[in-house]
């Protein structure tokens, strides 16, 4: 039996990677880091974090923005992009034991250079944090971000992305569906059409429109501004959510999360992907992305509902934004037991 961990279940760890000066945020580095040394202090609080770095300099540069280097683990890898959620491993339980998937990334279809990024996971093995892991390598494009599991064999995702073809060439929906059933344990695939938001550049990404909250409940991206050009879209995915049924055959529990004002590109006046659905569920939190907008504190609300047990954290991701991905997007969990060091 194989089965996919609900994000909300228990976690030894989660991954991030430092941005670093010759990457793509060097032109706001310094606000980045603000954000990331929130996010990096915050996680630490909660469990172990694991923090990508370039060498010993890179390393030692990023201790000294941090209050302290308890609870975190440095490891040395390059990388094109910080994106970790659609990079680094996908773990499973299979026969009741975790495994680690390592699936191929082609640079979400071919868009950016992506040496690094595919070969991350093979670096990440050669760390003492990782040698008593069971991992799979799987020839088959699949970003952590473009999927969304209950925890139990369902899978929530987007035909815009599974079935583009700058992925996995000539596979069917069917072709993608067994496959899904095979690395993941998906008996259920719940497929949603939706555009991406604008900025986005994965092909509409499932964690920055609908994800689970718990089996029954879903919270999505929603728009009540007839002027925004995400108006009617964002409608019509929501008639779709209403459709879906749960394995007891009942409607979700929709929990519909504003979007902030739009937020552009200084530069090239492109809107960013600013949503809410891109929060990040820890042990005992959950991070939900803040974009000093009036609509965080809607937003930390109605997931505070989904969420009575755990502590609410507004996480600053406006710089984020500005490279066309949020908090769930730089980050990546490991559910207890992947890595054998407890939660």
């Amino acid at each position: 039996m194989i089965r996919f961990p609900a994000e909300w279940e228990k976690q030894d760890a989660v991954l991030i990677a430092w941005p670093h000066e010759t990457g793509d945020f060097q032109n706001r580095l310094a606000t980045v880091e603000q954000s990331y040394s929130f996010i990096a202090e915050t996680i630490s609080r909660f469990q172990r974090l694991i923090i990508v770095c370039r060498d010993d300099t890179h390393r030692q540069y990023i201790s000294g923005l941090l209050s302290s280097d308890e609870n975190i683990t440095f490891i040395q890898a390059r990388v094109n992009d910080i994106w970790v959620r659609d990079t680094v491993f996908l773990t499973v339980e299979s026969e009741d034991k975790p495994l680690l998937l390592n699936f191929r990334f082609n640079g979400w279809g071919e868009k950016y250079p992506y040496q690094y990024d595919n070969a991350l996971n093979q670096r990440l093995l050669s760390s003492p944090l990782f040698e008593r892991a069971q991992y799979k390598t799987i020839d088959f494009i699949l970003e952590g971000g473009s999927v969304e599991s209950d925890g139990i064999d369902t899978i929530l995702t987007t035909r815009q992305c599974l079935l583009n073809p700058n992925r996995n060439a000539g596979l069917t929906q069917q072709d993608i569906e067994q496959r899904l059933d095979k690395y993941f344990g998906a008996r259920r695939v719940l497929w949603l059409d939706q555009e991406n938001l604008s900025g986005d550049d994965t092909d509409a990404h499932i964690d920055t429109l609908a994800r689970f909250c718990t089996v029954d409940t879903i919270a999505y991206t929603s728009c009540n501004n007839p002027t925004d050009k995400h108006f009617d879209s964002l409608k019509n995915m929501a008639a779709q959510l209403h459709e879906l049924r749960t394995q007891s055959g009942k409607p979700y529990q929709l929990i519909p999360l504003p979007m902030p004002a739009p937020i552009y590109d200084d530069e090239e006046g492109q809107r960013l992907p600013a949503n809410y659905a891109n929060f990040l569920i820890i042990n005992g939190a959950v991070m939900v992305p803040a974009y000093d907008d009036p609509m965080d504190d809607i937003a930390r609300q109605r997931l505070a509902g989904c969420f009575p047990d755990r502590e609410i954290i507004p996480t600053p991701c406006r710089p984020l934004v500005h490279q066309y991905g949020s908090l769930h997007c730089m980050t990546m969990q490991f559910p207890l037991g992947a890595l054998g060091i407890g939660a």
